[in-house]
């Protein structure tokens, strides 16, 4: 999405932005997060005890899945002319509603909810995340995000 005058990021609200290239989740991105997190349950890092579970197989981290937002959502949400930085400014919420099984492929939906400026200069724009698992009925989860601009 390009930059788009201040007074026009209110068009886009209520708007679909669009979706993300799908992405494969593999094996050794779960492991990797894994050493980065310390978080080595087996449900993510041993397909073998894995295999046993309602699962089936390895599954993402939840968290790993959510740390995909800002690479998956480059270019999707609009921007304000001049902007210097932007910033990840929290979420407001966060659902996991399925697993996604390692070597599943995922892309990122975005929908802008809410712009304001929160200072001057300072616009807070809040999207909702949807990250689709190809071929589920249901998203692995849905997430409510918050961007801070700096004009």
């Amino acid at each position: 999405m390009p930059s788009v005058p201040v007074a026009a990021l209110q068009d886009y609200v209520g708007k679909e932005l669009g979706h993300s290239e799908w992405l494969t989740l593999e094996q050794s991105r779960v492991d990797r997060f894994a050493e980065c997190t310390g978080d080595h349950q087996f449900i993510h890092v041993d397909a073998e005890k894995a295999r046993q579970t309602p699962f089936g197989g390895t599954i993402a981290h939840g968290f790993l899945s959510l740390s995909l937002i800002p690479a998956l959502s480059k270019g999707l949400l609009p921007v304000p002319e001049g902007l210097k930085m932007a910033v990840n400014y929290g979420l407001d919420s966060v659902r996991f509603i399925q697993p996604v099984a390692v070597g599943s492929r995922v892309r990122l939906g975005l929908e802008l909810l809410e712009v304001f400026e929160k200072k001057p200069g300072q616009w807070l724009l809040k999207a909702r995340a949807t990250l689709e698992i190809e071929g589920q009925e249901k998203p692995a989860y849905v997430a409510e995000t918050l961007s801070l601009c700096f004009v």
